[in-house]
């Protein structure tokens, strides 16, 4: 019986893999295998930007829930430079992804740019429908008082 629980624990380790960025480990109880975790996460192009992700794991179950929650803040420098480098298309990019069950569920973060408020927007979602409804949540990142913040045209 030890075998087969060992064995399951890193079958489920595999699959969805460990998390250095992990900050936080709230259990959800003594009779439950699900947590909340809590990580902490850099956009890549724009290091001056970090983002705190809380998501429901289920240890030892085929699939996770698709709740999440998503917060932004500006912690270091953010330039012009680095904002000329972003998909500045409406559907932005991924700058995070991670895989949430065995199927093919995931969570992903996606950056998106919005021109007129100067704004990073921030949004978390899952891939996989859950009661009718995608899980999602929504950060934003203003670049007012940042080497990258433009004045708006006039007529905008």
């Amino acid at each position: 019986m030890f075998k087969k629980t060992a064995t399951l624990v890193c079958l489920s380790a595999l699959l969805l893999g460990c998390d250095n960025n992990e900050v936080g480990d709230v259990s959800l109880g003594l009779f439950t295998t699900k947590d909340i975790k809590i990580e902490v996460l850099t956009d890549p192009d724009v290091p001056g930007v970090t983002c705190h992700m809380s998501n429901i794991v289920a240890d030892l179950d085929l699939a996770d829930p698709s709740d999440m929650s998503i917060s932004c803040r500006q912690t270091g420098e953010i330039t012009k430079a680095m904002i000329d480098t972003i998909d500045r298309s409406k559907s932005g990019d991924i700058v995070f992804k991670k895989s949430k069950s065995i199927f093919l569920k995931s969570l992903k973060i996606r950056r998106i740019f919005d021109d007129r408020s100067q704004t990073l927007l921030y949004i978390a979602y899952s891939t996989k429908e859950t009661s009718g409804s995608y899980k999602h949540s929504m950060s934003t990142v203003p670049l007012w008082g940042t080497q990258a913040y433009q004045f708006p045209q006039a007529g905008q």
